[in-house]
């Protein structure tokens, strides 16, 4: 074999078989949360895709979130579910005062960390899921809130793994 040949294409679909454990990693941690609470300093940074199949977001969100959003569970949520059976988990927040349910499919993920101890995952979201199907219509959204201030950015470098050194 040369080296510059490339390795062979798998007929073992190992990266996706990867892929969903370290989502029922994340999965886990929720069910976590959500009967216990977080322990200690523990916090969760979850990035997902909004505009996936499957997610449900509130409308003066999602017009601030077309496309991908990060949620932090700490101190303030509520009502937290983990529901394996249809992959997905919800949430309630509170957006400048106001609360907003989130439900995310597992499948929308991005990214997970818990900065307190430096951990974290990063996934390619799962775009070709099959959408719910669409829900009786609500009241419209409130208006969006005021912006309290600059738009905070989150970079999860630093709990990405590196390699290890010999």
């Amino acid at each position: 074999m040369s080296d510059d040949a490339s390795p062979a294409e798998s007929l073992i679909p190992y990266e996706a078989w990867t892929d969903d454990a370290l989502r029922d990693v994340v999965a886990r941690a929720l069910e976590l949360a959500a009967a216990e609470g977080l322990p200690g300093e523990h916090h969760y940074y979850l990035t997902f895709r909004t505009d996936h199949p499957g997610t449900k977001v509130p409308g003066h969100l999602k017009a601030r979130y077309p496309q991908e959003m990060t949620i932090v569970l700490q101190h303030q949520f509520e009502a937290l579910t983990v529901d394996r059976t249809a992959r997905l988990f919800s949430v309630q927040l509170y957006f400048g005062g106001m609360p907003a349910t989130l439900v995310v499919p597992f499948g929308a993920l991005t990214g997970f960390a818990d900065p307190a101890v430096r951990y974290g995952l990063r996934f390619q979201p799962q775009m070709e899921e099959a959408a719910a199907p669409p829900e009786p219509a609500e009241e419209p959204a409130p208006p969006p809130p005021a912006p309290e201030g600059p738009a905070q950015v989150v970079s999860l470098d630093a709990f990405r793994r590196r390699p290890a050194r010999e």
